[in-house]
């Protein structure tokens, strides 16, 4: 336990921190898999409605820290890839 002042409230804003960033990344990644379970259950209308909620999701995640912009590029083009294939 951090005994100076300082380091006692970066402790308290660093466990806030964490509890949201859980709470948003955990967010992000409901919407990746409605994506994933409607195109694994061949519904490209249902897959395409998720898409369009999970791309924002995956932007907002990048514009929070959350995950790296390469990886949400990545998320929406495969995602993409895969609704376009079917």
């Amino acid at each position: 336990m951090p005994n100076i002042k300082s380091a006692k409230k970066r402790a308290r804003q660093s466990e806030k921190r964490r509890i949201r960033n859980k709470h948003q990344r955990s967010g992000m990644r409901t919407a990746v898999k409605a994506v994933v379970y409607a195109i694994e259950a061949g519904e490209k209308e249902t897959a395409a409605t998720a898409l369009k909620v999970a791309v924002p999701a995956l932007d907002k995640a990048v514009s929070k820290g959350l995950i790296h912009k390469n990886k949400a590029a990545r998320q929406k083009s495969r995602l993409a890839g895969r609704i376009a294939s079917m």
